[in-house]
């Protein structure tokens, strides 16, 4: 007669359990993209990719953008989720919260002492740089004998015609990937690529990304940090210059401040939580 009542128990359990686990990734997700929306607008790498798509493909520029941001989101996951296993659980919503309080409140100082006028300053400042690589460049080419506006690689995009024989399709495939690499491997393409990428190492999106992936669901953190590089670099491809005229990057930087002390406190909490049950 037991028997139903254990069933129904054993439902429950594992209705809560599965609630539970969907908020956990809920908020994983969410948190990650709020985290880089908050620090990623108005941010040199933001700048860098606008800047460079208003002289160059679109979707060439999100392309690069997007696969140093995908790389570096890959690599600060996987170093936030080695981290449990180097320290207990609750060490490490210790230092995610720690992390995430010192960050905010420096970000509360910097927005404290802006003027409202970094966002503009910081696009002179990155075009200026990315301007100072390409006189470089085009010094050393001159230097080489390089024809301005070449490819670095030598290749030509001009493919002659390919006799039509037995194998016709598999030396179209050739070309068209021939063409594709081409088109991806090109200058631009890579030094949007350095820039974004060593721009973002050691910014505090990646600290954030590592604190996150160490406390949250690694897959989870991951795909919602990739939404929000995706977002961001959208904007700045399509109308970066204009939303640095347009946004505060002081308001920025004041929602991020207190977004990262939530996150702070909100981690806090968590790690007492983890040291009441062990105690218990």
């Amino acid at each position: 007669m037991m028997a139903p009542a254990n069933s129904e128990d054993l439902l429950d359990d594992i209705m809560d359990a599965a609630q539970d686990e969907f908020e956990q990734e809920r908020h994983a997700i969410i948190w990650s993209f709020l985290v880089i929306v908050v620090s990623e607008i108005g941010d040199k790498t933001f700048f860098i990719a606008a800047i460079m798509a208003m002289k160059n493909p679109r979707l060439l520029i999100f392309s690069s953008a997007m696969c140093a941001l995908g790389i570096m989101t890959v690599l600060s996951a996987l170093l936030g989720h080695t981290l449990p296993t180097l320290f207990s659980k609750q060490y490490t919503q210790m230092l995610a919260a720690l992390l995430f309080i010192i960050f905010g409140l420096k970000m509360l100082k910097e927005a404290y002492t802006m003027t409202g006028k970094e966002g503009l300053e910081e696009l002179e400042e990155v075009s200026k740089e990315i301007e100072e690589k390409e006189m470089e460049k085009t010094a050393s080419h001159m230097e080489k004998g390089i024809p301005s506006g070449s490819t670095a690689n030598g290749l030509a995009h001009d493919v002659p015609p390919t006799p039509i024989i037995a194998w016709e399709k598999l030396q179209e495939f050739r070309i068209g990937l021939s063409n594709l690499v081409n088109w991806i491997l090109t200058p631009v393409f890579v030094e949007t690529f350095v820039l974004t990428f060593l721009a973002e190492w050691g910014d505090r999106s990646q600290i954030a990304t590592i604190a996150l992936a160490s406390a949250e669901n690694f897959w989870w953190v991951t795909i919602g940090t990739l939404v929000g590089h995706s977002i961001c670099s959208a904007m700045a491809v399509i109308g970066g210059r204009m939303l640095a005229t347009r946004i505060s990057v002081k308001t920025v930087t004041l929602l991020g401040g207190v977004l990262f002390l939530v996150f702070g406190f909100v981690s806090s909490y968590e790690a007492w939580d983890i040291g009441a049950v062990i105690a218990l």
